[in-house]
């Protein structure tokens, strides 16, 4: 790439902002030339404006310290001064599809780790490894916005990372019914163990709609474009509970799965090893060498020693063996806050830069 692209970053200040705002830094392709917040952190520094709720466990990057924090209300000024927008913004689902729409309106993509745009039938809603040939609905979505290169892209939800791409990887056994409790970090809700301290030692088995999303999500990922809009897929039927557990970073899964294929152990865990998709194929940036990967251990994957596997872009499953009810049971772990969130949205961003969909503002 000849010149890097500017980006802009929406809800900076907050926890996924901040890791935006890490994973930027000596980026190959993209550089930060605009930070907004709400209208209340406008005009200060961006330094000022976070003050002493940095929750990253590396320093604030030098290159942003200084750079004053603009109003996300400033559409126009900040669409000229960028190629694209992350959107991390922590306000009502109503407010931020409304605030996504204007910046998309202003020709400005939007690479969105929110979930207001999640089920808008135009929006692609990606895991670059596994859908990114959804993308292509981009084009009917412009055309109902009335924009040349303005649009919203999304990427899903944390909780679901860290068993999706197995039951990806095994759709030629044809998975047809999966049960999952997802076991979710304090950090997917933006959370630090300063800021929680009543989640030490606990356990709250209950996370606000994770659970539809959980169970939903993955249906739509592995839906097909019809008519300018996102179909869910249909005959899989996945069903969840969800609890938030005292761990900082690392969303774990235990899934049980029935196929109507007959894998056996071996052809499930080769399925799981050979599984890459375009952002392998085309060596993006962000993109983990090996998507999955299959880990002999008993008492693995761990939070502890794995969850930052490939950068936190990896995702690892272990405890794979047959089941008394269902045909297998596995684990799964993923970061929820690089792969789950900022680091997803980023790898999307890669992917659609790389497909023509993101260039620079003529």
């Amino acid at each position: 790439m000849d010149s890097k692209l500017r980006v802009g970053i929406l809800g900076a200040t907050g926890m996924v902002g901040q890791r935006f705002v890490t994973l930027m830094e000596n980026h190959p392709w993209f550089e930060v030339t605009a930070i907004a917040a709400s209208p209340r952190s406008a005009g200060k520094t961006y330094e000022e404006a976070v003050g002493g709720r940095w929750k990253m466990e590396t320093p604030m990057p030098a290159y942003v310290k200084n750079m004053t924090v603009l109003s996300i209300e400033e559409v126009d000024r900040i669409a000229g001064m960028v190629d694209f927008v992350f959107c991390a913004l922590n306000m009502p689902k109503d407010q931020i599809r409304e605030i996504e729409n204007r910046y998309a309106k202003a020709e400005t993509p939007v690479v969105s780790n929110n979930s207001a745009h999640r089920w808008t039938p135009d929006v692609p809603m990606v895991i670059p490894e596994i859908n990114d040939a959804h993308f292509a609905v981009i084009e009917d979505q412009k055309k109902r916005l009335g924009t040349k290169r303005g649009f919203i892209a999304v990427k899903p939800n944390c909780s679901i990372q860290s068993y999706t791409p197995a039951l990806t990887a095994w759709m030629a056994f044809e998975p047809y019914q999966a049960v999952v409790t997802t076991y979710q970090a304090i950090s997917g809700a933006g959370k630090t163990f300063k800021d929680w301290p009543e989640m030490e030692g606990n356990v709250i088995p209950f996370i606000s709609g994770e659970e539809e999303k959980s169970e939903q999500e993955p249906l739509r990922i592995w839906g097909k474009v019809e008519n300018g809009e996102i179909v869910k897929r249909d005959g899989i039927v996945i069903t969840s509970q969800c609890l938030r557990v005292p761990v900082l970073n690392g969303h774990t899964a235990a899934c049980f799965v029935n196929f109507r294929q007959n894998p056996t152990k071996e052809e499930l865990i080769s399925a799981l090893e050979s599984y890459s998709g375009y952002p392998q194929a085309h060596h993006l940036p962000s993109a983990p060498k090996q998507f999955i990967r299959y880990m002999e251990e008993d008492d693995r994957p761990q939070v502890r020693l794995d969850v930052d596997y490939e950068n936190g872009m990896g995702i690892s499953i272990g405890r794979l063996r047959e089941d008394t009810i269902f045909d297998w049971k596995f684990v799964g772990l993923s970061h929820n806050t690089l792969r789950g969130a900022a680091g997803g949205a980023v790898l999307c961003a890669e992917t659609l830069v790389d497909q023509g969909y993101i260039m620079k503002r003529a």
